[in-house]
């Protein structure tokens, strides 16, 4: 089943607590916690105190949104220890990190390479705690293309690095469709970021209502897994609220 929840860097200047009540005012069940807003890198007494605030809330940790960047890191070992550290403090079920920082299309073969082991050995640390590591699907990343995503993905060849998925802007809509296919075929999809972004801007996610019902068309309800509301439009609570709302009610359709 899909379980809706919120990243909480839709209200990046806000406190845990905020996200929080939001969340449970809007009906969601689970939080993916960002590093850079909620939860600082090595901080892991900070991270153990909002997995219990978390759980007192009634909410579910559904993954750790680290900002850990292959390709750049001067000690990447000890940098995503840090971060792995924080995950399974949380009791995260996944920590998620990012393919670099730049269009893959120029990415060198070294560069390549380098990121390659990074991934290779992140996933291995990981997969030590039993958590699973997985690529934020964006622009200007190693998974900008779906082409490229599956390289990467096939050159690491680790079980253990799987991929977040979001409806990247500079992907067609069809383009967008043929990757949640791959990612499914491969086994490599766990959770979706769910947003409506158009070439204006957010929009509320009512608007991409029947954009949202193709996507899902292409995702396994069989499977377990989070869909995260998040870039809710004027950072708004409300907003998410009503977007929740909307998206709820495509879920029950969808499962039903």
């Amino acid at each position: 089943m899909i379980i809706p929840g919120i990243v909480s860097a839709t209200f990046k200047k806000e406190s845990p607590a905020f996200v929080m009540e939001a969340a449970e005012a809007a009906g969601l069940k689970a939080v993916e916690w960002s590093e850079n807003w909620h939860v600082a890198p090595g901080d892991t007494q900070a991270a153990a105190e909002l997995c219990r605030q978390t759980q007192d809330a009634g909410l579910a940790v559904a993954g750790y949104g680290s900002y850990y960047k292959l390709g750049i890191e001067e000690d990447p070992v000890s940098r995503f220890d840090q971060s792995l550290r924080n995950a399974y403090a949380l009791h995260a079920p996944l920590i998620r990190i990012w393919g670099g920082v730049k269009a893959s299309r120029d990415v060198t073969d070294p560069e390549w390479e380098q990121m390659v082991e990074e991934a290779r050995q992140a996933a291995a640390a990981a997969d030590e705690m039993n958590i699973k590591v997985a690529l934020e699907w964006h622009r200007n990343t190693l998974t900008d293309t779906n082409e490229s995503a599956q390289r990467f993905l096939s050159d690491v060849n680790h079980r253990n690095l799987y991929c977040l998925w979001q409806p990247t802007p500079d992907l067609s809509l069809q383009q967008r469709r043929e990757g949640l296919d791959m990612l499914e075929r491969s086994g490599k999809l766990l959770n979706l970021h769910v947003y409506y972004w158009e070439d204006d801007g957010r929009h509320p996610f009512a608007d991409g209502t029947e954009v949202w019902r193709t996507y899902l068309d292409h995702v396994n309800f069989s499977e377990d897994r989070y869909a995260l509301m998040e870039f809710v439009k004027g950072d708004s609570r409300e907003q998410l609220i009503a977007d929740a709302k909307c998206f709820e009610a495509l879920l029950k359709e969808k499962e039903n």
